[in-house]
């Protein structure tokens, strides 16, 4: 699944309600973390609902890259995930910073349609996902 794709999906997508259901189906291909990955370390500051991220780095074609994983107690929270996710996940740091979050995720109108809780909460795990590229810079 590429961020173009979900792109795409909320385009064809009517409605609003059609468009958080999406965001809950994408939600469920979320795997769950391991019992012990749930813990204080991992967890998501600034969030309203209980969210973890783990950071894994691997090298790929000879390049450092990230890779995210994580999960959330919330469905809704659980497929915003798979959009960051998808946006960050298996790019090296210096192209993790130089994504443009905020107008790629003006593609999906989010900021406008989900309540200001959940929008704090998913500035609060892209802040996340940016701090730990630049812990790697």
């Amino acid at each position: 699944m590429s961020l173009q794709s979900i792109i795409d999906d909320f385009e064809f997508l009517d409605d609003w309600d059609d468009r958080y259901k999406y965001i809950i189906d994408i939600g469920k291909t979320l795997n769950s973390l391991s019992e012990g990955e749930y813990n204080d370390t991992n967890k998501v500051d600034g969030c309203a609902s209980q969210v973890w991220f783990i950071v894994e780095e691997k090298v790929i074609r000879g390049k450092n890259v990230l890779k995210f994983r994580g999960d959330s107690d919330a469905f809704i929270v659980k497929g915003l995930i798979v959009i960051i996710f998808t946006m960050f996940s298996e790019k090296t740091p210096e192209d993790i910073l130089k994504i443009d979050f905020i107008g790629e995720l003006r593609k999906l109108q989010l900021q406008e349609n989900i309540s200001q809780q959940r929008s704090n909460g998913l500035t609060a795990m892209i802040n996340t996902v940016i701090s730990e590229a630049q812990k790697r810079v």
